[in-house]
């Protein structure tokens, strides 16, 4: 197939092998480029083949010679159609960690189902033996239950009172306002079963009732705050409900995880293009503002970045540094005063006819290169095999 990028709403239906290749190299090289962390040795990715979770499996094998097991829920190619991109991603990591010779495995199905649970264990007994490292970051806009089978569907909404605030359709570059209907009370505790604490929970029961938890062992989740800006469709909406479950839950598990002397810990990231924050009206305009704003002060980062300032903090710091919540804060470069001041000046001024001064074509490249397009390196007129296993 010549592959071509096919974009429809927030999402790209296609995804290019080399590209996505290329996007995971990028990120290796760069780890190998930095300082060394004396840290984990085996890491369970649970959510691996995109986004921050990608990030940390690369950080973990290429900054702390970690082995590695990551689960996800990814597609593969059939006839017609590219497989998904975190299956490209997913492929790329194992080639490069398995020839740097580390052990590079991995689990593609359903991680709210008991059956991957189960599945993951036995990998994890075979190939880790304990793991000292369990990331979660799982992002999904639905989750069958694995006891009932009932499937509940999160959805990105206010609460108690609709929102309206400027958008932008990041294809046209058009701007304009939004207004969302806020959420009710069922789809409030939907979205908290979805993108709650549960799952997390669930995992590292699991992985405690077989003995595959080591001494020290270390457990984190990812969240997000953001600014004002936001806060009414995030974190003050349906997702920072949920969000906010995903917390409590890791002081939950620091209390399960005191007899191997052990902590779980929430990092609260700072806003990036990803698969999922695409999904979130008001974010990309705020996100085209902000890299802007972090880019001229020399404060931005990506994924990658963010991955290994987050395991130098966790493992080269005498203590980790955390908020009077207990969290991590890799946001503190973006909620800076002057950062969010330069925002919100932009923010109250911007048009359709100004916003390609601003960093709006950056940010349909970095959404481009999660689906590997947009790669100097790569000829996307050559015919090239999708299939790839």
């Amino acid at each position: 197939m010549i592959i071509k990028p096919k974009i429809r709403g927030f999402i790209c239906t296609t995804a290019h092998p080399g590209g996505c290749a290329a996007y995971v190299n990028r990120q290796i090289d760069y780890i190998k480029d930095s300082t060394s962390i004396q840290g984990a040795k085996k890491v369970l990715v649970i959510g691996a083949s995109t986004g921050y979770g990608l990030a940390s499996r690369i950080a973990a094998s290429f900054g702390m010679g970690a082995d590695t097991i990551g689960v996800s829920y990814e597609r593969p190619a059939s006839e017609g159609r590219t497989a998904s991109a975190g299956w490209y991603n997913t492929v790329a990591f194992e080639r490069a960690a398995r020839a740097a010779g580390y052990i590079a495995e991995s689990i593609n199905g359903d991680a709210f189902s008991h059956e991957i649970k189960q599945e993951t264990l036995k990998l994890v007994k075979e190939k880790l033996g304990k793991v000292d490292l369990i990331v979660y970051s799982v992002a999904s806009p639905r989750r069958t239950h694995p006891d009932t089978g009932e499937t509940f569907n999160s959805v990105l909404k206010p609460i108690g009172q609709p929102f309206s605030n400027k958008t932008v359709n990041t294809n046209t570059g058009v701007v304009s306002e939004i207004t969302l209907e806020p959420a009710t009370e069922e789809e409030i505790e939907n979205t908290i079963t979805v993108m709650g604490g549960e799952d997390w929970s669930l995992w590292l029961k699991a992985l405690e009732e077989a003995d595959l938890l080591a001494e020290g062992v270390t457990t984190l989740a990812y969240s997000y705050i953001g600014p004002e800006i936001t806060e009414a469709i995030y974190r003050k909406g349906t997702i920072g409900q949920a969000k906010n479950d995903l917390e409590a839950t890791a002081h939950t598990l620091t209390k399960q995880l005191e007899r191997y002397h052990g902590k779980a810990y929430v990092s609260v990231n700072k806003a990036l293009v990803t698969q999922s924050s695409s999904a979130i009206p008001v974010v990309p305009l705020y996100i085209s503002l902000l890299f802007k704003v972090m880019k001229e002060k020399g404060l931005h980062e990506g994924c990658i970045e963010q991955a290994q300032r987050l395991f130098g903090k966790l493992y080269s710091e005498a203590t980790v540094e955390t908020d009077e919540e207990g969290r991590i804060r890799l946001d503190n470069w973006e909620m800076r005063a002057d950062v969010q001041q330069a925002v919100q000046e932009a923010w109250s001024g911007i048009t359709t006819e100004n916003v390609s001064e601003r960093d709006l074509e950056q940010y349909r490249l970095d959404f481009l290169q999660l689906f590997g397009f947009g790669f100097d390196e790569i000829d996307y007129d050559l015919d090239v095999n999708p299939d790839i296993q």
